[in-house]
């Protein structure tokens, strides 16, 4: 089989596919007409139970936040969550316990977050799930995390509650506190190093270094037996002061969170879209409904069939 023949037979498939729906879509209309007052009433009864579903105390939302690893590998953070995703092996003393066996937040999950041009600043959160640890297009950072969960709206007034005690849970790890002790100084000795060197930079362009009399300058730049001074001469390092104080900038704003060994970056908000929406629940379970009773209409329909087989 050559690909032409490999593309036919995929063409070919799929004619077939969409012949099949479409006699299953007929057969479901024809069972509608026919047996209408089946159909009718469970379609009746799901919407009923969408809206139900989705009144406004019972809106669950999807709550996000970017945990700051200050220290902890992503495997050890990792470790340290996955008693939340099952809600077993939580001691009765942890402070989350009560809301994760309570049913209060619940679905919780994390998600990678991807700098795609690989310089320390966040673009995006990666829900979907589709980057890989290898892509150098989408580089997973290794120092955040998205965290999340979902929560009720009546519920929505615990949640710094339930923010500060995943704080406690993660930062009462011995294995993660051990990461932060190493961490702690070496960020702190990068940072003062930064602003030394940030120092020096600025020295260069320092109002005595080119306007002062050439004699009195600890240093000449040369190039052809010929000395160079005067602001104009600013354009050779000014790139290099401008992207050392980028870097002193984010180290800087990333040495803000090394308090513990895990923080938040932001605190948790709410997704704008509630996930069960009242015109979402009414088409998912309209849908729903329509099926279930084209299910039942077919079953009415071959009902005599059905009996003459179980009694064979």
């Amino acid at each position: 089989m050559n690909f032409f023949d490999l593309c036919v037979a995929i063409g070919r498939a799929i004619g077939r596919c969409c012949a099949a729906c479409g006699r299953l879509v007929a057969r479901m209309l024809r069972l509608t007409y026919r047996y209408w007052y089946i159909v009718v009433t469970l379609v009746v009864l799901a919407v009923a139970a969408a809206i139900y579903n989705s009144r406004n105390e019972n809106l669950t939302y999807k709550m996000n936040a970017v945990a700051m690893l200050n220290g902890p590998s992503i495997q050890q953070f990792e470790q340290a969550y996955a008693p939340l995703l099952s809600g077993r092996m939580l001691p009765d003393d942890a402070a989350i316990t009560p809301y994760i066996k309570g049913h209060v937040a619940t679905h919780f999950a994390t998600y990678r977050v991807i700098d795609c041009l690989d310089d320390g600043i966040p673009d995006y959160i990666d829900f979907n799930q589709k980057s890989q640890p290898m892509d150098t297009i989408k580089v997973q950072m290794q120092d955040r995390l998205c965290l999340q969960f979902r929560i009720k709206v009546k519920n929505l007034e615990q949640v710094p509650a339930i923010e500060q005690a995943l704080l406690e849970w993660f930062n009462s790890n011995e294995a993660m506190q051990q990461s932060f002790a190493t961490y702690k100084p070496n960020i702190a000795q990068e940072v003062a190093f930064n602003h030394s060197q940030a120092q020096k930079l600025d020295s260069l362009t320092s109002d005595y270094y080119f306007n002062a009399p050439s004699a009195a300058k600890p240093m000449n730049y040369g190039a052809n037996g010929v000395n160079f001074y005067g602001d104009r001469d600013i354009d050779l390092f000014l790139d290099d002061i401008y992207d050392q104080h980028r870097h002193l900038q984010l180290k800087d704003y990333r040495m803000e969170f090394v308090t513990a060994p895990v923080t938040f970056e932001n605190h948790f908000s709410a997704a704008p879209v509630p996930m069960n929406g009242r015109m979402k629940m009414i088409v998912v379970f309209f849908l729903f409904g329509w099926i279930f009773g084209c299910v039942i209409a077919e079953l009415t329909d071959k009902r005599k069939a059905i009996l003459e087989w179980l009694k064979q």
